[in-house]
This record gives structure tokens, C-alpha cells and sequence, in this order.
């Protein structure tokens, strides 16, 4: 497993200052999940969670834009009676990979979940994503072995 580094200087929560160079990655990021390219779509979804304070955004900013996002959202254990937290999207653009960009930031959510005394950080990616699933083994997530998780599609 590895050492969870949070001392980054260059990983930061994201501010609506960064919105033009964020709704680029997120772009980017859908695209990667075989979605439209929709440049708008991404800046107004971004603006919404982040005006609402409906996520919390970490980046890696460098001279040319930002290297990097994660976007976590919260939810909630009945079972424990705790906050918990969901990584639903982690991206590093092409030209920034290989650098420790995804690990900074996955180190970064899981202080921000262990801080905020949360009783889990939980993520998906897609199956054939070999990279993430080794980055996230690496990190000290499992596999699911004890639920199923069910989704229904509404749009």
C-alpha cells in the first residue's frame, strides 16, 4: 500500500478562479467515457456543484492550466452514522500522466475523507481501466466482495 503524502503543496481545493481551466479537463474527462465533446455542459455542471457546495474539487494547477482534478461528493453511512465520501471522477491530462498527478490527488481525497471523520472513500472506474485499478490497489482500496451494487439508468 502506498504511504499516503499529503505534504503536496501543488494539490489544492479548486476554486470557481479555476472554472475555465477545469470545465476543459472535465471535457476531456467525459470524452474519455465516450461523451460528447460539450465544453458548456462541463462548465455549467462544474459551476452548479461548485457554487452549491454540492462537491469538493482537488487540482494540480502548472503554468499552462491544470495538470489534474478530482471531484469527490458526499453522502452518508446509516450504518455508522457517518459522512462518507464518493470519487466519482479523477482525471490527468495525456500530457501530465506518469508525473504522480493521480497519486497526489487520490492521497489528497483521502486526507480530506479521513479528515472530515468519515467512515469511507469509495470509488468505481471502468473494468478495463488497468491503470486506475492498480493505482487504487496501490492506495489500499479493494475490490468489493461483500454487496453487489445495482444501478437503474433514468435517462
Amino acid at each position: 500500500m502506498t504511504p499516503i503524502d499529503t505534504s503536496a503543496p501543488w494539490v489544492r481545493p479548486a476554486t470557481i478562479d479555476d472554472l475555465d481551466a477545469l470545465s476543459d479537463l472535465f471535457n476531456q474527462y467525459r470524452m474519455f467515457y465516450d461523451q460528447a465533446d460539450d465544453r458548456r455542459l462541463a462548465r455549467d455542471f462544474l459551476a452548479e456543484r461548485m457554487t452549491r457546495d454540492e462537491s469538493v474539487v482537488f487540482v494540480v494547477p502548472v503554468a499552462d492550466g491544470l495538470a489534474g482534478f478530482a471531484q469527490l461528493y458526499p453522502t452518508f453511512s446509516s450504518v455508522s452514522g457517518k459522512r462518507a465520501w464518493i470519487l466519482n471522477d479523477l482525471f490527468v491530462s495525456p500530457h501530465h500522466r506518469r508525473q504522480g498527478v493521480a497519486g497526489a490527488l487520490l492521497a489528497r481525497c483521502l486526507a480530506h475523507a479521513r479528515d472530515s471523520g468519515s467512515a469511507w472513500l469509495t470509488l468505481s472506474t471502468a473494468v478495463d481501466n488497468d491503470a486506475a485499478q492498480a493505482l487504487y490497489r496501490r492506495f489500499g482500496f479493494e475490490q468489493e466482495r461483500k454487496y453487489l451494487t445495482f444501478s437503474h439508468a433514468l435517462s
